[in-house]
């Protein structure tokens, strides 16, 4: 019997988790040699080109292919007809989530191609395929669209124009969560009830490498490359609309500039590319123009939410209640009717313990863009909505915004604590986390700031929020390893990097547990073929569940490897410490590559590759206080952040320069959204904010240094202890700024900010009598 040992807490010890160095990937993304989808079209690809809706709502009359398709280079030109007539007429993936009215919420197609209707400017109307990209661009303004034009629908109100037969007064789905009775007695029996309600503005993921695919059919298999967030959801829907083999798919992901959750989706343009690839027996390319892109991407946030919270006498919480309503958009999410619903509902009772809560949540189609899910949708909007209540109860109260959160917090003992939603936070130290803030940011000597500030005629304004987010996705993941004849080792992940540095951290993380040469370690993600399941990259998932998956599977590894040690070399027990097989009694110590080594000699080839799946426990919480002072000028309107501190618990850091990094461009993600961005439409569904020169981005010169602290509480629900932070800069900066500028306003008498924060609204605000808007 083998009496093996390996330690996955010791050798986390030995090696250490919170390692740093520089990005690997660094390397080929600084000096150009990225490997992007427009990097990877191969010689000869053919060039596709989309005909898109110039209006938000009408019905075709004539669609005229005939001389686009007469045109010079020209190799095929495809409407929802001719889909159809290739038998191509599926939907596109869209899920419907109960609704308390009974059964499930609407559920229409959303066709490839506009079918008849077009419900959005920027709808996929048409598909052209040409030699080159000017003979299809000039090809797809051939094309003879005429429609008559049909009511608009863009309030959040129920009624209005109808777009769906399915759904009557627009309404998608009307949905709740929690106990209505319960709440409802809690106000009925409360000493003071603060009552706030907050808009927030529609943005778009702007992301640095706009959407794209290649898709190529050899004659009797698809590869199908795009710039997504995991290969097997667009490999199911590919065969299932192809009607293929799921063996006749192959789906790979190149380098990606940005994700967002944007790009998790199966879109209508990757369907009708790769239809078109098939019929035409080829290689066809297309990478989508910024204008197109910020018409056709899935847009986000987008609602409006009223939020009440009722305080007994000693101002502590007994109930909460919300009504929510969103912009769907023109079709349903790939998550659910909207990622909003059954994310807002994780922590939308945020970090405070709250006895009963009661959530109401309807969405409603509009004439916008196709779909409103992205960028953790769901998670800003619920902790942005409770955090800026607390802070006018706090106002209301006479209380601070910290003594507020600290007399409310979930106290350290009470975990593991189930929420009002039905979700069990496993650990957390949040006052702990506050004060940490509150020391840090020195809020002792805002006083004298404001008073500097002041006597250079300016307004200043702290702003606190504390965020919880919870981990989602799929939680369980697959890892395996590799050693290859040429004397390196290939790790497989299910997770796809969008940029966040996953090649560094898990050949540092592999590298640490086993001893292994990190520069002989290769990682393969987005690969179909080689990795047979994953649950791909989003919700802050990714290296949490990779490693965890990684840790499970070294173990495995090393016990198999000690029981065959035993056998070739004949002693026992083998045991795995520091990176070094050895065995008591014996001068005989192998590396894990010396190891691999031998047993490739030895014929036993099933030991150089070892494959395991696990599933986490549970989610993990990461959470953190986000502390920011602005100064406002009342001549202009003007925001200028002046400081900006993070204080969270991410758990037990993998790396901690990544961690910051990710922390760092998540602020500035919620920044440019408190302050600049937002997706606009006039009344008839026109996008006014088409291009950069409309829709404000923040620059680098908008940040002063974002100060990062970590104060870890590791999970108890994965055995690295933890939590993930990809989102945790976006969710804890709305809040904050949003706090910050109504702190800095509300000696002039405004009462209510909404995002954007831009200078126009700013100075309107403080010359209308300080209602706010």
């Amino acid at each position: 019997m083998c009496r093996a040992t390996y330690s996955g807490e010791q050798a986390l010890h030995a090696f250490g988790t919170s390692q740093g160095g520089t990005r690997r990937e660094d390397i080929r993304f600084l000096t150009g040699k990225g490997q992007y989808l427009a990097d990877t079209l191969p010689a000869g690809a053919l060039h596709a080109v989309f005909l898109r809706a110039p209006v938000a709502h009408a019905r075709i009359t004539t669609l005229d292919t005939t001389t686009a398709r007469n045109m010079p280079g020209v190799r095929g030109v495809w409407t929802a007809r001719d889909l159809d007539a290739a038998g191509v007429n599926g939907s596109v993936l869209g899920v419907s989530l109960p609704d308390r009215r009974g059964g499930k919420g609407a559920a229409p197609k959303r066709p490839i191609l506009a079918d008849g209707i077009i419900r959005h400017v920027g709808e996929p109307v048409a598909l052209v395929v040409a030699d080159t990209l000017a003979q299809a661009l000039d090809a797809a303004d051939a094309i003879a669209l005429e429609f008559d034009e049909l009511p608009v629908a863009l309030s959040l109100a129920p009624n209005g124009p109808a777009l769906h037969p399915e759904a009557p007064d627009n309404i998608a789905l009307d949905w709740e969560l929690g106990n209505e009775a319960a709440t409802s007695a809690a106000f009925q029996r409360a000493a003071h009830v603060t009552t706030l309600t907050v808009r927030q503005n529609r943005v778009t993921a702007a992301s640095l490498e706009p959407r794209a695919a290649l898709a190529e059919w050899d004659g009797t298999r698809l590869h199908f490359a795009f710039n997504g967030q995991g290969v097997w959801t667009m490999k199911r829907e590919l065969a299932k609309l192809l009607a293929l083999d799921p063996e006749q798919v192959h789906v790979t992901t190149p380098d990606v500039g940005g994700g967002f959750g944007m790009k998790v989706m199966v879109y209508p343009e990757h369907l009708a590319l790769a239809s078109a690839a098939r019929a035409l027996g080829g290689a066809v390319g297309w990478v989508a123009e910024r204008g197109e892109s910020i018409a056709s991407d899935n847009g986000a946030r987008d609602l409006a939410s009223t939020a009440e919270l009722a305080f007994d006498a000693d101002h502590r919480i007994i109930g909460y209640r919300v009504r929510s309503r969103f912009n769907l958009g023109a079709y349903n999410s790939q998550f659910g009717q909207n990622i909003q619903t059954a994310l807002f509902s994780k922590v939308f009772t945020g970090v405070y313990d709250i006895p009963v809560a009661h959530l109401q949540v309807q969405g409603i189609y509009t004439n916008t863009t196709p779909v409103d899910a992205y960028r953790g949708a769901g998670r800003p909007e619920a902790i942005t909505l409770i955090e800026r209540t607390m802070d006018m109860a706090a106002r209301e109260l006479g209380l601070s915004p910290f003594e507020i959160r600290a007399r409310n917090f979930i106290a350290t003992d009470a975990f593991p604590y189930q929420t009002p939603a039905g979700e069990t936070y496993d650990v957390g130290d949040f006052a702990r986390l506050l004060a940490r803030a509150q020391d840090l940011g020195d809020v002792a000597g805002f006083a004298a700031r404001k008073a500097d500030s002041a006597a250079r005629g300016l307004l200043r304004g702290l702003g606190l929020s504390y965020y919880i987010e919870a981990i989602l996705g799929d939680d369980t993941e697959g890892a395996a390893v590799e050693f290859t004849p040429e004397g390196r080792v290939t790790l497989y992940v299910g997770t796809q990097s969008n940029g966040q540095g996953h090649e560094t951290v898990y050949a540092r993380y592999l590298a640490g547990l086993t001893g292994l040469d990190e520069s002989l370690i290769d990682i393969v993600q987005g690969d179909s073929d080689l990795i047979a399941k994953g649950g791909g990259t989003g919700g802050s998932r990714s290296v949490t569940v990779q490693t965890t998956a990684t840790h499970g599977m070294v173990a495995q590894m090393t016990e198999a490897f000690s029981t065959f040690l035993e056998g070739a070399l004949g002693t026992a027990p083998v045991t795995f410490e520091d990176g070094i097989f050895s065995a008591a009694g014996s001068n005989q110590r192998l590396t894990l590559m010396e190891a691999a080594d031998l047993a490739r000699k030895h014929g036993a080839e099933g030991l150089l590759r070892h494959e395991r799946r696990v599933k986490l426990a549970g989610r993990s919480f990461p959470n953190g206080a986000h502390l920011c002072e602005v100064e406002i000028d009342p001549e202009t309107g003007a925001l200028r952040l002046d400081r900006f501190l993070a204080v969270d618990d991410f758990g037990t850091l993998m790396n901690p320069a990544l961690a910051q990094g990710q922390v760092h461009g998540g602020v500035a993600q919620g920044y440019g959204q408190a302050v600049m961005e937002e997706v606009v439409f006039d009344a008839q569904g026109q996008l006014q904010t088409g291009s950069f020169m409309d829709y404000a981005m923040p620059r680098a010169t908008d940040f002063p240094f974002i100060r990062f602290e970590s104060v870890p509480v590791p999970s108890a629900n994965n055995p690295i202890g933890m939590k993930g932070c990809g989102e945790a800069g976006t969710v804890g900066a709305l809040a904050a700024l949003s706090n910050a500028a109504l702190d800095a306003l509300w000696d002039q008498g405004v009462r209510h900010v909404d995002m954007p924060l831009t200078p126009q609204r700013i100075w309107s605000w403080l010359n209308t009598g300080g209602a706010g808007a």
